[in-house]
């Protein structure tokens, strides 16, 4: 398996409201992407000095099922709202 970790630093403007967008939108995407085995998202509730804003944990068979799911019309629509209200993310791939 392969997970893939993606951590979020939004901008502040409509901040809490766009936290609760972006994870509703994150979380129907595995009803939609068959490569996509399982998905948990979560905002963060620390609020410490390096605390990113939200977290997304995802899992896949393999890198072809990443590849899949990256360029899925339904994930490259979740991306184009992410882009306009994060200011950082960073991300982990692993195997397991």
């Amino acid at each position: 398996m392969l997970v893939h970790i993606v951590m979020f630093a939004f901008k502040e403007e409509n901040k809490e409201a766009n936290l609760v967008r972006v994870k509703s939108m994150l979380e129907a995407l595995p009803s939609k992407i068959e490569s996509l085995k399982d998905m948990e998202v979560g905002i963060d509730i620390g609020k410490s000095d390096r605390s990113f804003d939200l977290v997304l944990t995802s899992t896949f068979e393999d890198q072809e099922g990443l590849n899949a799911y990256a360029v899925h019309p339904a994930h490259l629509e979740v991306v184009n709202v992410i882009k306009e209200v994060t200011a950082m993310a960073k991300v982990v791939d692993y195997l397991q």
